[in-house]
């Protein structure tokens, strides 16, 4: 033999050698009684995470670079400071698990099937969580890397105090592979300490891990109180519930519950129903295409919910075609079918005590606006249509600018309530312009044959957690003016106040008369309204008056003197008093004297919460150069007034 092929002979027979010895060592490997290591495995396992780990039945394994585990009875329990035994518990299960980076420390399982099992998952507001493989159970990269799951009858627990979450959900696979959507899944429990019920179906095997795009089909059902949800549609990332495209239907009693369900803080509503798409990408959910009722006004528009940042954002535009004035009634504190205090005060008061929930307020942002085309069935006061700017910032809410078209003119202004000082502080800035008289009190037959526009102006600060709080408290003035026009008796009837003759001594009889100018005007300090001008000048008679009005005790005290330019039967009456309460005022004269009832009228808009919503002044065509004096007068605050009407409190 040539020694210079002698090497080359050596080299090729230690190769073979070579591999005939790893043939031999994977054939031991694949041969290899598996089963006869599953008790050690089971100690060292339970010994490296300080919890029971057994296979209990029989071990198989087929290696490689993925290695494939198939274990017949598998329990695996869970910490001992978690409620449920086991983290599972398996008739049998089949996994893949990949070898390099397990010799990292990283469990990676590619694919995972349980039968029959029961897993229990929990996780506390400290970061530990069951699901942690590591004695260090809030150590996050102890957690395995699953790719898919596929469950056969198994009972799923979730349960994390954090969240309000106590959840048990049954799953079950379909026999006939060949169904579209073969997981069904029935869920019960609390979510967000609410409780509620589930179910549905859904595609067969879950993609669990981060890195899989695969739209994942599902179908869910689900009641919550007196909500219930239907949406069907596809899930991109089940991970973290990423991806979401679906389309949906809701309904339910209520919208501010949704706040409970959601953490979305929304206004108090009549009972709704709504549909449209949802979507989630990242931190942002996503609601466009929405279109449904409110009670009995239609709604549509989008909104968008990002949890991006530490406060959440609420972002959108909402309108109306038609807006039913009821429908606004849990809003602003007025239950819908009576039109009363939906938090009744104490017997004999009007104004709503339903107190501000501030928590709620502070617990997002929130920049949505809302319009109104037409506004039907207002009763206190005609409102065509409105539209609102909506901002809150750090438990700041600011209702600007806030637009109303109101009996042929326009309410328009802010409403602003800082929720960080307690209770809360509030300013409201409000115009009301050129107001049409003869279509300001719908419900008047006979306010069409008045002429005239009224304007106003409503500036007011004050503290408290309810609209009988803040007004309770409020400084600031308010005006009514108005220029010439003709006035009937309309307001009179309005008012439904006893002594139907007043009008007609005042004013000769019902039958219009030429009102040359008209003013109410009040400072106000710490809820208490003092008059610096109440003024009616018509063509035969001047009615002045003065006195107060309390907001915090909801009761009248204002004085009326008759003067007529003629001599007529006028000058025989005595003054007109106007006392009582907001819920029952009374006139009558000197002791409680004659009520004029335009003059009553202008004075109780002056505080009817409705109409505080008003402020640039327009004086109309009147020419008499003291009625501009008059409502000049009326329209400048005063830091003092005159003095009140007797017995004022």
């Amino acid at each position: 033999m040539n020694n210079a092929q002698f090497p080359s002979v050596l080299l090729r027979r230690w190769l073979a050698g070579l591999a005939a010895l790893l043939v031999i060592l994977l054939l031991v490997v694949y041969f290899f009684p598996w089963d006869a290591l599953r008790q050690p495995i089971n100690r060292y396992v339970s010994d490296q995470l300080g919890r029971r780990f057994e296979i209990t039945r029989h071990l198989e394994v087929h290696p490689g670079l993925t290695i494939t585990v198939v274990a017949d009875g598998v329990e695996f329990s869970n910490p001992e400071w978690a409620r449920d035994r086991y983290l599972v518990k398996a008739s049998a299960a089949e996994f893949d698990i990949k070898l390099l980076p397990l010799l990292f420390g990283k469990v990676e399982l590619p694919r995972l099937v349980l039968t029959e099992p029961e897993i229990g998952l929990q996780i506390e507001p400290d970061g530990r969580r069951t699901w942690a493989l590591s004695r260090d159970t809030s150590d996050e990269s102890a957690v395995p890397d699953i790719g898919s799951l596929l469950v056969d009858q198994g009972t799923v627990k979730y349960l994390a105090a954090s969240q309000g979450a106590d959840v048990t959900a049954q799953i079950s696979l379909a026999q006939e592979s060949t169904e579209p959507l073969p997981l069904h899944y029935k869920a019960s429990g609390k979510w967000r300490n609410e409780v509620f019920s589930a179910e549905g179906r859904a595609g067969g095997v879950l993609q669990l891990s981060k890195n899989t795009e695969a739209p994942f089909p599902i179908e869910v059902n689900a009641v919550a109180g007196r909500t219930s949800l239907t949406a069907k549609g596809s899930i991109a990332h089940l991970a973290d519930l990423n991806g979401i495209d679906a389309t949906f239907d809701l309904k339910g009693r209520n919208w501010e519950e949704l706040y409970k369900l959601l953490g979305v803080v929304l206004p108090s509503t009549p009972p709704y129903k709504l549909r449209g798409k949802l979507a989630r990408h990242g931190k942002v959910w996503a609601v466009s295409q929405i279109q449904g009722v409110l009670g009995r006004s239609d709604l549509s528009g989008a909104l968008s919910f990002d949890q991006s940042a530490a406060v959440p954002l609420l972002t959108g535009k909402l309108q109306s075609k038609l807006l039913d004035f009821a429908d606004l009634g849990p809003a602003i504190g007025l239950a819908p079918a009576t039109g009363k205090a939906a938090s009744s005060p104490r017997a004999g008061k009007v104004l709503p005590v339903a107190t501000v929930d501030v928590a709620r307020l502070q617990s997002m942002n929130a920049d949505v606006s809302y319009s109104a085309s037409d506004i039907r069935h207002v009763r206190a006061l005609p409102l065509d249509k409105g539209s609102i700017h909506i901002k809150l910032t750090e438990g700041v809410l600011q209702l600007d600018p806030v637009s109303l078209g109101v009996a042929g003119g326009s309410v328009a202004g802010s409403i602003h309530i800082d929720t960080n000082v307690a209770p809360a502080a509030y300013t409201t800035q409000l115009d009301a312009h050129a107001l049409q008289l003869n279509q300001l009190f719908p419900e008047v037959k006979t306010s069409k044959s008045a002429l005239g526009k009224i304007s106003g102006q409503f500036n007011l600060k004050g503290r408290g957690n309810s609209v009988a709080q803040m007004l309770g408290s409020a400084s600031g003035d308010m005006a009514m003016l108005m220029g010439k026009g003709e006035i009937s008796n309309i307001l009179l009837e309005y008012m439904g106040l006893d002594g139907g003759e007043i009008i007609k001594f005042l004013l000769r009889g019902d039958r219009n008369v030429q009102l040359r100018c008209a003013a109410a005007a009040f400072d106000v300090k710490q809820g208490l309204m003092t008059s610096r001008a109440i003024v009616l000048d018509t063509s035969d008679t001047e009615i002045s008056g003065h006195g107060q009005v309390s907001l915090a005790n909801e009761t009248l005290d204002i004085m009326l003197d008759p003067a007529p330019k003629d001599r007529s039967i006028l000058s025989l009456r005595s003054p007109l008093h106007i006392g009582g309460t907001f819920a029952a005022p009374s006139a009558g004269p000197d002791q409680g004297a004659l009520a004029g009832r335009v003059g009553i009228a202008l004075v109780l808009a002056a505080i009817n919460p409705l109409l505080a919503l008003a402020a640039t002044v327009e004086t109309g065509p009147g020419q008499d150069a003291d009625c501009r004096a008059v409502l000049a007068e009326a329209a400048k605050p005063k830091t003092a007034s005159r003095p009140p009407a007797a017995g004022t409190r």
